[in-house]
């Protein structure tokens, strides 16, 4: 009988410390991350269908992100400050590197070797909101002018040696990591409407002087895609072509044809949105919507929630920074935006950009469970 009880204790015990582990995780977040995930996993497999291992090598990634989903979540919000100015400065450091040594690939010079070979700028969609909302953390109280201008210095020299590789959809998205925390943090709507006026008025200067051809040519191409159909405006046709020929319901999964005869280009990762859209129709794409608008939505209660200016800002910017990347990506495949190269949060597939995605993720996991632990 005593070793009974001792059995069941120590069951009790194990089954106690595997759930542990898995408390970290807040179960809403979970939920809509697994309900995106899965329908990343049906259309990469149906659009990856022809290149072999490639569902392999996402199902990989995935796992890679939830580990580091996991790790990010036991992290507590406070460990994470005194981490905010060291992995800033690694980030800014790699930047550097890459512009002096880095490797070309496709005209841009975006990545380094370092045994493996990574894309620092991807690690500067974190490590901004990190440092700002650390920043701001100090000053907690006593804001003023001079510390919004010291933010926007920290936020544009990444931005800038972002936009120098050349990347421009990283570094908007950077930007806009950056931009949403000092938002948060009190910027006021005057300064905003100002700024917006100001970069309405330097669009001739950044048109003529700042763009890459290959970037005007995006933004003309968008204007009129027909102009160069089998060329620049090759991608925007066909991906809406994709779009609108799914109808209401779709052509069923595996069944699309502007995907699997190859017309879609990037259909694994840019544009694997037409290839949703195009077998799961606008059903399909509203029910899609509609998990983004509540991962937004839980992201932005967890912010307020947040004990901590820090965590709220933190919490803030990544849930605005997700919203970022699904808009800017189906607008951009829809035709409504110029074609950038930002993936579809959790349906894209990717290496890096994945694991930043899981790292956020577990970020504001990790700020929402340890609300609760100091309010226990």
């Amino acid at each position: 009988m005593t070793t009974l009880r001792m059995h069941q204790r120590d069951s009790h015990s194990a089954v106690s410390g595997i759930k542990h582990y898995f408390t970290v995780f807040d179960g809403p977040l979970a939920l809509i991350v697994f309900l995106i995930l899965s329908v990343g996993i049906v259309s990469v497999y149906s659009a990856g269908i022809d290149f072999p291992g490639r569902i392999e090598s996402h199902m990989r990634n995935i796992l890679i992100a939830f580990v580091v989903m996991w790790i990010a979540a036991i992290v507590p919000p406070q460990t994470l400050m005194r981490f905010a100015v060291p992995v800033y400065v690694l980030g800014v450091g790699l930047l550097v590197a890459v512009a002096v040594f880095g490797i070309i690939k496709k005209g841009s010079r975006r990545w380094i070797d370092i045994g493996v070979v990574i894309q620092p700028s991807e690690i500067m969609k974190i490590a901004v909101p990190l440092m700002l909302a650390w920043f701001f953390q100090k000053r907690e109280g006593m804001v003023r002018w001079p510390d919004f201008m010291v933010a926007t210095v920290l936020l544009m020299i990444p931005v800038g040696l972002i936009i120098r590789q050349p990347d421009l959809g990283t570094s908007l998205l950077v930007l806009g990591s950056g931009f949403f925390v000092i938002f948060l943090a009190g910027l006021p709507w005057k300064v905003i409407i100002g700024l917006g006026a100001a970069g309405a008025a330097s669009l001739p200067v950044v048109w003529t002087m700042m763009l890459h051809d290959y970037q005007r040519n995006r933004v003309l191409t968008l204007i009129d895609p027909t102009s160069d159909p089998l060329g620049k405006g090759f991608h925007i046709i066909q991906s809406t072509i994709a779009i609108g020929s799914g109808g209401i319901t779709g052509k069923g999964w595996l069944n699309g044809t502007q995907s699997h005869l190859e017309f879609i280009p990037e259909r694994t990762t840019d544009f694997v949105f037409a290839v949703f859209s195009e077998e799961f129709g606008l059903v399909g794409n509203a029910v899609l919507l509609v998990l983004y608008l509540l991962l937004i939505g839980r992201g932005l209660l967890i912010a307020a929630n947040a004990p901590t200016v820090f965590s709220r800002l933190l919490a803030g910017a990544l849930t605005l920074m997700l919203f970022t990347y699904a808009f800017v990506n189906m607008g951009m495949v829809s035709g409504i935006l110029p074609v950038v190269g930002v993936p579809l949060p959790f349906v894209s597939y990717g290496g890096t950009a994945f694991v930043t995605l899981g790292l956020g993720i577990g970020i504001l996991m990790s700020i929402q469970r340890h609300r609760k632990l100091i309010q226990t």
